[in-house]
C-alpha cells in the first residue's frame, strides 16, 4: 500500500557517506520531533533527476529553512559512494542536502514507491516524489505520475504548497 498524506512515516534504515565511510541512518531518528522534507529519485545522475529534480532543491533550501524546515533529504535506491558523488556533483552536499541511500530499498518498499524497469536498466528503484513530515507524520505528499517528469515533486512545487 502506497503511503499517503496522514500517514505515519515507516522506519527503515538507511545508509549515508560519514568521515570514516558508510553508516546507517533510522529514518525514524531522522524525522521524530522535527520537520523534514523527503525527496526521493529513481536514480543518481539519470537525466531528471540529475538536471531538474536535485537542482530544484538546491535553488529552494534556504527558502526551505526560513519556513522552519530543519533537513532536506534525497533518497535514491543507489549506493552510499554513488550518493556521496552524486552530493558533490550536483551542489547539493554544499547547500545542505542530506544524501540517504536505500540500497536495499527498504524504505520505498515499506512507503509503497517501489518499481521496476528493467528494459532501462532500473531495478528497485524508487518513483519519484517529495513530501512534508513532521515528527514522523506525512503532512504534505506530491508523488509524480511518471518517472521521468518532475513537476509536482520539485522544490517550488513542495514550497508552494507549504
Amino acid at each position: 500500500m502506497t503511503i499517503s498524506q496522514g500517514d505515519t512515516l515507516p522506519d527503515a534504515k538507511l545508509v549515508q557517506m560519514g568521515a570514516d565511510g558508510p553508516e546507517p541512518v533510522q529514518m525514524a531518528d531522522k524525522v521524530k520531533g522535527r520537520k523534514v522534507v523527503v525527496f526521493a529519485v529513481p536514480g543518481a545522475f539519470t537525466p531528471t533527476c540529475h538536471s531538474a529534480h536535485v537542482p530544484s532543491f538546491v535553488r529552494t533550501k534556504d527558502q526551505f529553512d526560513a519556513k522552519g524546515v530543519d533537513e532536506v533529504i534525497c533518497i535514491s535506491c543507489n549506493d552510499p559512494f554513488v550518493m556521496k558523488a552524486w552530493g558533490e556533483a550536483t551542489g547539493a552536499r554544499e547547500a545542505g542536502i542530506t544524501m540517504l541511500a536505500d540500497a536495499s530499498s527498504e524504505f520505498t518498499r515499506a512507503i509503497g514507491m517501489d518499481f521496476d524497469a528493467a528494459p532501462a536498466g532500473l531495478v528497485a528503484r524508487s518513483k519519484r516524489y517529495a513530501m512534508l513530515v513532521e515528527d514522523g507524520k506525512v503532512t504534505l505528499w506530491q508523488p509524480e505520475e511518471s518517472p521521468g517528469v518532475c513537476e509536482v515533486s520539485g522544490g517550488e512545487a513542495l514550497l508552494d504548497n507549504m
